[in-house]
């Protein structure tokens, strides 16, 4: 497996372009089954994700183009109703073409999804909402049967929490149902404006995106549509935090604040100062070191947990003591040990950590345990003294789109060695 070699202790500065944000991109792609017409998308991140979901699409029957970040799908046939463990198991976004499927062919069969170690995250309300479109669903084997052989029909879906994946499940399916459908207690993420605005522009008929409640009047079919994926709010805060544990000054080029929530405010009172500009947002950690915040993780805009580990490798040198709560995902703190190596303080209670900032960790080999830990590793190993070894960085592969290229052209000095 590659590795990532990073020396620490070099202040960043330079321009780092944010991609396209790839939690918005994979539900896009999804939405392309539900039209027999082309979908072209724009600023697609080139990321192993989107590979898998690829492949998925391809063997379902859609042709696809692809030409850097753009890429054109085509589901004017679909050969396909099956999503084989194999082709799903690795990612969990896979899991979203059972609706799509479901609304367009009246029939899918999709196996359970697969994904990063970061608690059970269940698929009940996914299923449950396809339920109450009229859908008859099964499990067997590992896999979800699903039917509806005269079509879904509109539903009131009142989720019991804020779920992102059971919304935009429930909103692609609704699109093509008979009659309205009203969602409450919707997610209020950005990548649900993302994907009802490109639903629209295809022929839906969405409202309430955005908000807590979302009314959708189905459509008999949708055309296909020219539309750009989002800058990813993600990468732009870890960049942000990059910058505030390195020190020195980035630009994040097609990065906005209105997309970052509850994480502005942390990230400034932190001391790293962000500043909006045409064009991007400037990141800079002007202090000698940054301050203890403490956060709580929340759906949007609360604290994000997706920059939850980013956020704690930043506290580990940070003066006085902070506190992070976690309330999204169970098993999320794995990445506390690891840093731990590297000679942080950190104390785990449950889904609490207590994190007392030293004045600099030291360089060691760690191992990355999901997506977001990966980068809070590398994050770490930036301020740190001496050369950190990043292990198992096929995870970051799967969210950061030329992670080495972008931090070394502000000045860091990471590289990757090949496994064997």
């Amino acid at each position: 497996m590659d590795k990532l070699a990073i020396i620490g202790g070099r202040p960043l500065y330079g321009d780092i372009e944010i991609s396209g944000a790839k939690n918005s991109a994979l539900k896009l792609m999804a939405a392309a089954l539900l039209s027999d017409k082309p979908l072209a998308l724009s600023n697609v991140p080139r990321l192993a994700d989107v590979d898998m979901l690829l492949r998925l699409l391809e063997a379902l029957g859609v042709e696809t183009k692809r030409n850097g970040t753009d890429l054109t799908l085509d589901a004017r046939t679909i050969t396909s109703t099956l999503a084989p463990y194999d082709l799903v198991r690795k990612m969990r976004a896979s899991f979203n073409v059972l609706g799509p499927l479901l609304a367009r062919e009246h029939q899918a069969k999709v196996s359970l999804p697969g994904g990063c170690a970061i608690g059970a995250r269940p698929v009940d309300l996914h299923l449950k909402s396809l339920e109450a479109m009229g859908a008859v669903i099964e499990l067997d084997e590992g896999y979800v049967i699903a039917s509806a052989p005269r079509g879904l029909s509109g539903a009131r879906i009142a989720f019991p929490f804020v779920s992102v994946g059971a919304t935009e499940h429930a909103m692609m399916a609704g699109v093509l149902a008979k009659g309205d459908t009203v969602l409450i207690n919707a997610a209020l993420e950005p990548e649900i404006v993302d994907l009802a605005d490109c639903l629209r522009a295809m022929g839906a008929k969405i409202e309430g995106d955005g908000g807590p409640e979302i009314r959708i009047t189905g459509v008999s079919s949708l055309n296909g549509a020219d539309y750009a994926v989002m800058p990813d709010r993600i990468e732009t805060g870890a960049y942000a935090l990059a910058a505030g544990a390195a020190g020195g000054e980035v630009f994040l080029r097609g990065a906005r604040l209105d997309l970052i929530g509850a994480a502005v405010g942390a990230l400034e009172a932190a001391g790293i100062q962000l500043t909006a500009r045409d064009g991007g947002i400037v990141a800079a950690r002007p202090a000698e070191r940054c301050v203890g915040v403490d956060i709580v993780t929340d759906p949007f805009p609360g604290f994000p947990t997706d920059l939850q580990a980013q956020f704690m490798a930043v506290m580990t040198t940070a003066q006085g003591v902070s506190t992070i709560r976690e309330t999204i995902f169970e098993n999320r703190f794995m990445h506390a040990p690891e840093l731990a190596r590297m000679g942080a303080k950190i104390s785990v209670n449950g889904q609490v950590a207590m994190v007392t900032g030293v004045p600099r960790l030291k360089g060691a080999p760690v191992m990355a345990t999901d997506l977001r830990a990966s980068m809070g590793l590398v994050i770490a190993a930036l301020g740190a003294e001496g050369q950190t070894m990043v292990n198992r960085v096929y995870h970051l592969d799967r969210g950061f789109e030329r992670l080495e290229e972008k931090l070394v052209r502000c000045g860091a000095l990471i590289e990757r060695v090949k496994g064997e």
